[in-house]
């Protein structure tokens, strides 16, 4: 394991502040959509009580033709802290969709402006922000106007490897009014593929007095050490390795307060919170929530014998008790092996026990 050096050390003890409001961590949950709902933010609130958590990204031009709120906008009162992330290109709706944010009880308003998938970058959106620093510059200047929460900016290095300008837009950022920056350490042009550029979040730091988190390649508390390290960052979002994990944001939150790794989940005891994730999310949102379920769940299937049969079990389900009786069963043949059967089994005879 890693050992942090003692200027990280000093600065993680510290809270984190953003504008006027204290988190009592280093370590933050991404917005991600079709995931952090109300349900699966609870689940990774059960592991890391201070850390921020954001909600799904909310259309601000959508909320603006609506009157009811949407259930990706909806938090708990009691879940705090909370931020609700909003997206667009226009600057008066998202000042608007801000204010009705802050009525919900977001404690921050973050402006998404690094999504790089088409569909949000083609209406002006996410990451093509960056291609447009004056519309975000005049978005931001209008949610600070609008409300009195802190107003953050997540965003990516840049648009391709030859539009590489986070520097400049970073600090544009902070002039028009954002108290703090989540940087994705990749471009528009490279989605998800390649490594993160850990270094240009540490050139982002130099320049900026806000503070600055890191985001990309976060998958465990070596990588968030290594991560903050490297990019001299304030701390540090995880994205896709909270997938089918809601213990990691707890994990690296946990060890960087004292050094000490919690024990990972066992296989057993990851079924177990899928249990409770399928049974959330059909309390939520009913039958759609089955629907949604498949992949939560082939998510957390995975790192035990007969797995694979699992996820593709799962990934099929159409109402809640198919989905427990494949969880139970599974969890049931877990804990067998568990009783001590697993000491003096073979490969094969624990595959022909879990798949039994």
């Amino acid at each position: 394991m890693p050992v942090l050096s003692p200027d990280l050390q000093k600065k993680l003890a510290e809270p984190l502040i953003v504008g006027g409001f204290v988190i009592n961590s280093r370590v933050l949950q991404s917005p991600l959509s079709g995931v952090t709902d109300l349900v699966f933010r609870r689940l990774v609130r059960r592991y890391a009580p201070d850390s921020m958590l954001y909600t799904e990204m909310v259309n601000a031009t959508g909320l603006h033709y609506i009157k009811e709120l949407p259930k990706i906008m909806e938090v708990d009162r009691a879940e705090t802290p909370i931020s609700i992330q909003l997206f667009d290109c226009r600057p008066d709706f998202l000042a608007e969709a801000a204010q009705r944010a802050v009525a919900e009880g977001a404690d921050t308003i973050d402006i998404n402006m690094g999504c790089p998938v088409n569909k949000i970058t083609k209406n002006g959106g996410g990451s093509s922000l960056l291609r447009d620093p004056e519309t975000a510059e005049s978005i931001v200047r209008a949610v600070v106007n609008a409300v009195n929460v802190p107003v953050t900016v997540k965003t990516r290095i840049g648009w391709s490897e030859t539009e590489i300008n986070i520097l400049e837009f970073a600090r544009r950022m902070e002039a028009a009014g954002a108290q703090m920056i989540t940087v994705h350490g990749r471009t528009r042009a490279q989605g998800y593929n390649g490594a993160a550029k850990w270094e240009w979040i540490r050139r982002v730091k130099e320049v900026m007095t806000i503070p600055v988190i890191a985001n990309g390649d976060i998958f465990s508390i070596e990588a968030a050490i290594a991560c903050l390290e490297q990019a001299g960052a304030d701390g540090v979002m995880c994205s896709r390795g909270t997938l089918g994990y809601p213990f990691l944001v707890g994990e690296i939150d946990h060890y960087l307060k004292t050094g000490i790794l919690r024990p990972k989940p066992t296989p057993l005891e990851r079924l177990q919170v899928a249990r409770d994730h399928l049974i959330g999310l059909h309390e939520y949102k009913g039958d759609r929530g089955i629907r949604q379920a498949r992949k939560h769940m082939t998510w957390y299937a995975k790192g035990f014998a007969g797995a694979a049969t699992l996820r593709g079990q799962l990934c099929l389900v159409e109402n809640l008790q198919q989905g427990l009786d494949l969880i139970d069963g599974a969890i049931d043949r877990l804990s067998e092996l568990q009783d001590g059967q697993a000491e003096t089994a073979t490969a094969d005879d624990l595959m022909n026990l879990v798949m039994q």
